[in-house]
């Protein structure tokens, strides 16, 4: 058997022999730390079943009690036991010889042999990970295509008639069908020109189906986007017929003028989105002003025919959006609470299952409130929400939300099993001895001390969830009436008055605070119950839905004020920071925008990479043993203050005045790289080429004859910038394109072009095509449904003694559909946007991230010296990090679901492993923030303020911190470049067994200090928060391997590089 392979095999290593046999001098050792088999066995025997955190025992808040003052025999640590089980596989099948190679001062890590992996309980494991939408069947599977689209329209129709989205969709189909009610009466249609359809299709841009602070946004965006549009297409016209020569190559004038244009606002249609209906409009109408009845003629009534209609769309649509079932702008944040508030209630229900689909929807829950917040406060609206009040309490629902995350649901304080009466008295009465006498095991008292627990806490911790959940329907109805909706919202249950709910759930926690502090003064309480792992479990339950309570009353209070001071209705604007404004809009116009999955992903994950860029750029200084005085374990002053003013570094050299414009210059050629250049050269590429025959004398007359500047004009709306589309979008959008034109053409054809057949025929249509454009998850498919039959049942009236109506009807089309084909076309590819390589991607960058934040835990929360403790700022700093982090991983299971679309030409893509890898990377995170938390809660007595315990555990510190790091790294490095992972792996299990076991030796051998008691801050859960850290650091390293075997199953394994002789003498020597 080969020993085990250590990294860094180099001259200046030496061996150690833990367990030297006879022949080895026992005081040989290659590090400068006493060795652990200077042990006497006494030691290591009362070592080897310490129960502590990751890094020391803890100073430990006891609380007054009688309790044994001797050392008691517990029971073995379980995060060791954990440790051994990972191990054992490995170890079984290797023999060191009590031989291991170490490296002073360096990275030591412990390659063992792969596991063996069974495929088939990897991939069982992952399907039970699947998001709900890919538990179904595929959405291009044609045996279900026809149930799944009939289940889709009972489920509209159903949302139609039972919810407020009927109204939106009458309100956005009203004023359309105004606008188009006009362009049919012949006289104002005469008086609008030869293109009145300019008037509905700008009520269908920003139409009346939207909240009046968006209605008046929507409005102004357009007009001021249309005004550029037509003072630069003006400028275009009046430079291409300036001279005679200029007049003979109007053309390229125009295609000029159009090019630059074209550019600026697609540049600025990626950058800033709260301008996207400014500059759609503005594209609409250079491209009407450059392509429209093109000539070497400038006819200037196309600018009357042009900006009159429009403004008349938005006037129509203001009208419609205040006089008819107005809305404030309340309800979607009303709504967002009521849906959270919920949830929440949901996740009261003790016991339940470990049940991934209600935490997603806590997390779901936790980065829609952010939304809603977001979009109540970037437009005008008329509400009783204060927006300060409306921020404080998202906060607070937060806060709630992240407490029950990490909650234990599963427990069993409510169902322990009682003890008979002889065994209890004998335990109760022996409990001192039992626990002191070698001869009785621990677990001899486990169930009478779980009895115990469960007789003290679960009557007050069933009462105080109780009261949780009667506080959270109360907020729930009183947020419902201070938005006014409750006529249209019901509370998910029949609450009490807020103000009893909160006396009430008050009284709950002074009774379990009372019957807490009674059961650790009960004088039968063992000392040592933080040993036992059941004892462990109820206590990780209980006081987290303490700390829950607290977060609830807050909540509760809030929500209380906000009732009792009955606001009045006001019209708010919006008080969004002006900086970020452009950058955010508001939740129509993203739906409208199209590609809402891939908006948001993006979106979230450059915020999330500019956070950690900053965390990660924050210079470090550690604290050497030199910075020490005295070697007592206090650091220098001036080390000290160095640490201190690291937090705000000095200005880069890139800031300088010396290098400050090459700087500005190389991020100006940097940024031309991004996506947003991108999209403007592939606009710009499209819609000149398209434009080409309108200026050439050959194409002119049957360009202008078929209105085929549409087809540009269609490009520009069909074209996304980070969506490309797939094979089922261009299907789809064809489909109803082709529906609308011979829609069209029929309701001109069945009357003879009666206005009231029209109107009759523009009913049946235009309903279900605006929900589809306004409602649905497919909004491009439905406004180029809505625009070919607007243009096609207009244009045959307009043109009805020039062309027929199927000449027109088909022209028409087939503008459309080389404008449909043509967008996707392009998109595909050039640089396409690919779900899976992105997802890929994704997954990579947040193995970084965890990274990173397990570095900052680590430095921050445990590895600290006196005087830099975590603080308030710390805590909310972290706290903002980690709701992001959670909002990048709902991002990143939405990216999964779009996966499913894609058509894979090699074979059809497996979610399985990308889904396990989600998965077993939040459960990482969800770790970290336990050992976070868990750390807040006790103080270890071997930091890094304790010189002798710094020195003996550096090294193994520093092996259990960095072989996590390095496998995130290489992990993360294969990931996103798509190759295989090395066949041998360091094992962090083994270095952090090894760290373990060297502090249970320090702890044995090292003077303990003085343990405090008190009441305060929760301190006297400190024994059983150590349990916890423990063993959240050992779930790391367990969500480690699990990373390590799925990324397997997507980039595969490199092989061994040495041959079979190679190995033979590898091993001789």
């Amino acid at each position: 058997m080969r020993p085990t392979f250590r990294g860094g095999f180099t001259n200046t290593g030496e061996e150690t022999h833990p367990n030297p046999p006879s022949s080895v001098d026992p005081s040989f050792s290659g590090k400068s730390d006493p060795p652990f088999d200077k042990i006497t066995p006494e030691q290591q025997q009362s070592t080897s079943s310490v129960h502590f955190g990751s890094y020391s025992k803890t100073k430990g808040d006891a609380p007054t009690s009688r309790r044994s003052s001797g050392h008691s025999r517990p029971s073995q640590d379980p995060s060791r036991e954990q440790l051994q089980h990972l191990l054992s596989k490995t170890e079984d099948e290797l023999e060191t010889y009590g031989i291991n190679e170490m490296r002073d001062g360096f990275f030591d890590a412990t390659f063992y042999r792969p596991l063996r992996r069974n495929r088939r309980q990897l991939m069982k494991r992952a399907s039970e990970t699947l998001p709900l939408a890919l538990q179904t069947h595929h959405p291009l599977s044609f045996k279900y295509f026809v149930p799944r689209q009939w289940s889709e329209l009972e489920d509209s129709m159903r949302q139609i008639a039972t919810t407020r989205s009927g109204l939106e969709l009458f309100k956005s189909f009203l004023g359309f069908f105004v606008a188009y009610i006009v362009c049919l009466i012949p006289a104002s249609r005469q008086w609008l020109g030869s293109h009145s359809y300019i008037l509905p299709l700008s009520a269908l841009v920003n139409h009346a189906g939207r909240p009046i602070g968006s209605q008046i946004d929507g409005a102004f965006l357009t007009i001021v986007g249309t005004a550029a549009g037509l003072g630069w297409g003006s400028l275009a016209m009046y430079a291409s017929t300036s001279t005679a020569t200029a007049q003979n190559g109007y053309g390229g004038v125009l295609a000029a003028f159009l090019v630059i244009f074209t550019v600026t606002v697609a540049v600025l249609r990626c950058t800033f989105i709260r301008l996207y209906q400014a500059v759609i409009s503005a594209g609409i109408a250079i491209c009407y002003l450059c392509l429209a009845d093109t000539s070497e003629t400038v006819g200037w009534r196309k600018i009357f025919n042009y900006g009159i209609p429009w403004v008349l769309g938005q006037a129509i649509c203001l009208i419609v959006s205040f006089l008819v079932f107005p809305a404030t702008g309340a309800r979607a944040l009303t709504l967002s609470f009521h849906d959270a508030l919920g949830t929440i209630n949901q996740s009261l229900v003790f016991p339940h299952g470990d049940d991934l689909s209600l935490q997603r929807d806590l997390s779901w829950h936790f980065v829609r409130l952010s939304t809603a917040i977001r979009d109540f406060t970037i437009e005008i609206s008329v509400s009783r929400f204060a927006p300060d009040d409306v921020r404080s309490l998202r906060n607070l629902a937060q806060s709630v939300i992240r407490s029950l995350l990490s909650v234990k649901p599963d427990t069993q304080l409510f169902d322990i099993p009682s003890c008979t009466s002889g065994q209890e008295n004998a335990s109760v009465g022996g409990t001192q001895k039992t626990l002191v006498d070698d001869r009785n095991p621990v677990e001899q008292a486990t169930p009478w001390v779980l009895e115990l627990i469960g007789g003290r806490l679960a009557s007050p911790t069933r009462g105080l969830i109780d009261a949780m959940a009667a506080c959270i329907a109360s907020c729930d109805a009183a947020i419902i009436d201070i938005g006014g909706q409750r006529r249209y919202i019901r509370p998910c249950h029949h609450p009490q008055q807020l103000s009893q709910a909160l006396q009430q759930l008050s009284a709950s926690i002074d009774s379990f605070d009372a019957a807490d502090a009674a059961l650790i003064a009960n004088p039968t309480f063992p000392a040592r119950a933080s040993t036992i792992p059941e004892a462990v479990a109820l206590f990780l339950f209980v006081h987290p839905l303490r700390q829950a309570a607290d977060k609830v009353q807050a909540f509760s209070e809030k929500v209380l004020q906000m009732q009792q001071s009955r606001p009045s209705w006001a019209f708010r604007l919006p008080s969004y920071p002006l900086g970020k404004q452009f950058m955010r809009t508001n939740r129509q116009v993203r739906h409208d925008r199209g590609g809402l999955t891939a908006g948001f992903y993006f979106r979230t994950k450059a915020q999330l990479d500019r956070t950690m860029e900053d965390l990660q750029s924050r210079p470090f200084v550690p604290i050497s043993k030199k910075n020490v005085r005295g070697g007592d374990g206090i650091p220098d002053t001036a080390t000290t203050e160095k640490r201190q003013t690291a937090a705000t570094p000095e200005p880069r050299l890139d800031e300088t005045d010396q290098t400050k414009f090459r700087y500005r210059v190389w991020e100006i050629l940097h940024r031309m790289q991004g996506f947003e250049s991108r999209f403007a050269l592939k606009v710009v590429l499209v819609t000149t080429l398209l434009s080409v025959p309108a200026w050439l004398e050959q194409s002119r007359d049957w360009w202008n004859a078929n209105d085929a500047w549409w087809t540009v004009v269609a490009v520009w709306l069909m074209t996304h910038p980070r969506v490309s589309g797939t094979f089922q979008d261009l299907a789809t959008r064809l489909l109803c394109m082709v529906l609308g034109a011979v829609w069209g053409g029929l309701a001109y054809a069945a009357g003879n072009g009666n206005p009231y057949v029209m109107a009759i025929f523009a009913a049946i249509f235009m309903i279900p095509m605006i929900h589809r454009y306004t409602q649905s998850p497919h909004p491009r498919s439905g406004i180029i449904g809505c625009i070919s039959f607007m243009v096609v049942s207009l244009s045959t009236i307009i043109d009805q003694d020039r062309s027929s109506t199927v000449t027109i009807a088909w022209t028409r089309g087939l503008a459309f559909a080389v404008a449909i084909t043509t967008s996707l076309l392009t998109n595909w590819v050039l640089w396409p946007f690919v779900a899976r390589h992105e997802l890929r991607k994704s997954l990579s960058a947040m193995m970084l991230h965890l990274a990173i934040l397990y570095r900052g835990v680590i430095s921050k929360y445990i590895l600290y010296v006196d005087g830099q403790e975590p603080s308030a700022q710390d805590i909310e700093r972290s706290e903002m990090l980690e709701g992001r982090l959670r909002e990048g991983f709902v991002r990143i299971r939405q990216l999964l679901e779009l996966t499913r679309h894609e058509i894979r030409l090699r074979a059809p893509f497996d979610p399985l492993p990308y889904s396990a890898l989600i998965e077993s990377c939040e459960r990482f995170f969800e770790h970290l923030v336990e050992v976070r938390q868990s750390s807040l809660y006790f103080q270890p007595s071997l930091r890094a303020s304790n010189a002798i315990a710094s020195d003996g555990l550096i090294s193994y510190r520093r092996d259990a911190v960095a072989v996590v790091l390095m496998n995130l790294y290489i992990l993360a490095s294969a990931l996103r470049a798509n190759k295989p992972i090395p066949q041998y792996m360091p094992s962090a299990a083994a270095a952090r067994k090894r760290l373990m076991v060297r502090m249970a030796a320090l702890e044995a051998t090292s003077p303990q200090e003085s343990e405090n008691v008190g009441q305060k801050d929760g301190r006297r859960w400190a024994d059983v928060y150590r349990f916890a850290f423990s063993a959240a650091l050992t779930d790391i390293v367990e969500q480690l391997q699990q990373l390590q075997k799925y990324i397997r199953e997507v980039t595969g394994e490199a092989e061994f590089a040495l041959g079979d002789s190679e190995l033979t003498d590898f091993d001789a020597k």
